[in-house]
């Protein structure tokens, strides 16, 4: 069974560290606007202009991090990416122990945060590819996905209860201490690796040569704008079920951590199918159908209403929302993977990544002044409704790789 294989030792610590960071992340889950919310007594505009601004300038910040990378040892660059995460996230706590803590120290935190999530997802991706072989790629990437939602699931209520006990930025202690586990994880790893070589002159334009790429790719251009699209509309909703929920409707903010942990377990789900499924229908049809249905979801947010209805539709719709997500991400990702030239891949997905934050950030700010005119609900519903026209930019059809088409032939037991 090749799903249940051993991918080896340096793997191993990979994914520890993976993991690590990822329940780290998810326990601190939208800490930033909560502790606007709750601390700095910010509006809908305020939290969606804070993740808006935070992503905008630090994908900008990042674009000279692909073509950077790329000509870099990964392993390293990684560990200094997790430092930076930690070291940023640690003043959080500093300043709010000291009494200053500002809206303006939140943008510039989230700034150096999302600045350094891009430049270690373009390390992090070219490494994977280099550890280990083209086969083994979609099972790596559905452990990853699996482990997202694992800790999905945990951490959201451990961290609002964790808030309602310690204080609003608990969960950003959390977070930057996993960062540094992660880093000392990644050193573990050992072996050696070289420094990648140009085979030719420097690319010209920098990371312009990953959109390059991505456009004139006929499979990966259609992928990457459904991608964006999607990613960007159903993260412009989190700032403002935020406000909806905590300051609105009266949530605490365990429920709101718990309406987004508990439905998680479809990710779980997801994730460990995304295999069998490819394996059984074939990598496009897996990918049509699991992209159709994840964006039929996010329109139930508009209903959301006080007490445990309110709190059951919200748990639903995620549900929805995030089992299939679970079984489209780690296809898509293994698929954009084995359709990238080696050479590019730090600079493909650093375009990829930049692009992808630089929209959800114009789409969150958007979404933040349309909820000031028109109120959290209606924003959310404007939202659910594009999602429903999104599955128009999917590939309509994609060429199965050499892995994909053996995995047919073998089946998974």
């Amino acid at each position: 069974m090749r799903g249940g294989q051993a991918l080896g030792r340096r793997f191993g610590w990979l994914w520890a560290a993976y993991s690590v960071s990822t329940l780290g992340t998810q326990l601190a889950f939208d800490a930033f606007s909560l502790i606007a919310v709750i601390v700095l007594h910010a509006g809908a505009t305020e939290v969606a202009l804070l993740k808006a601004a935070g992503l905008a300038v630090g994908a900008a910040v990042a674009v000279p991090l692909g073509p950077w990378v790329e000509f870099r040892r990964k392993r390293p660059v990684m560990m200094a990416m997790d430092l930076v995460r930690f070291l940023a996230l640690l003043t959080i706590p500093v300043s709010f122990a000291a009494g200053g803590l500002s809206f303006v120290q939140l943008l510039v935190v989230s700034v150096v945060v999302a600045a350094a999530d891009i430049g270690f997802l373009a390390a992090s991706g070219a490494f994977l590819k280099s550890l280990l072989p083209a086969r083994d790629l979609l099972t790596a990437n559905a452990r990853f996905e699996s482990t997202q939602w694992t800790a999905t699931v945990l951490g959201p209520p451990l961290g609002g209860a964790a808030i309602g006990v310690f204080g609003p930025v608990a969960t950003v202690v959390a977070d930057a201490v996993s960062y540094l586990l992660s880093a000392l994880g990644l050193r573990r790893i050992g072996g050696t690796e070289s420094r990648p070589e140009r085979t030719g002159p420097a690319p010209a334009g920098g990371l312009l040569e990953g959109w390059r790429y991505i456009l004139a790719h006929p499979l990966l251009r259609p992928l990457f704008f459904n991608v964006l699209l999607v990613n960007g509309l159903i993260m412009v909703a989190l700032p403002l079920l935020a406000v909806l929920m905590v300051g609105d409707l009266g949530f605490a903010p365990w429920q709101y951590g718990l309406a987004f942990s508990v439905p998680c377990l479809g990710g779980l789900l997801g994730s460990r199918l995304a295999r069998r499924l490819v394996a059984r229908y074939g990598q496009f049809r897996v990918l049509r159908v699991s992209g159709v249905v994840r964006a039929c979801w996010p329109l139930g947010l508009a209903f959301v209403r006080p007490g445990v209805p309110g709190l059951a539709l919200v748990m639903i719709v995620e549900l929805g929302v995030i089992t299939s997500s679970a079984v489209f991400n780690p296809v898509y990702t293994t698929y954009r993977l084995q359709q990238t030239d080696t050479g590019r891949v730090s600079r493909v997905l650093a375009a990829w990544s930049v692009t992808g934050k630089a929209t959800t950030a114009a789409l969150t700010a958007l979404w933040g002044l349309l909820a000031g005119l028109t109120g959290p609900r209606t924003a959310l519903a404007v939202a659910g409704v594009l999602l429903l026209a999104t599955p128009l930019l999917l590939p309509r059809r994609i060429a199965p790789s050499p892995e994909m088409a053996q995995l047919r032939t073998d089946g998974v037991a």
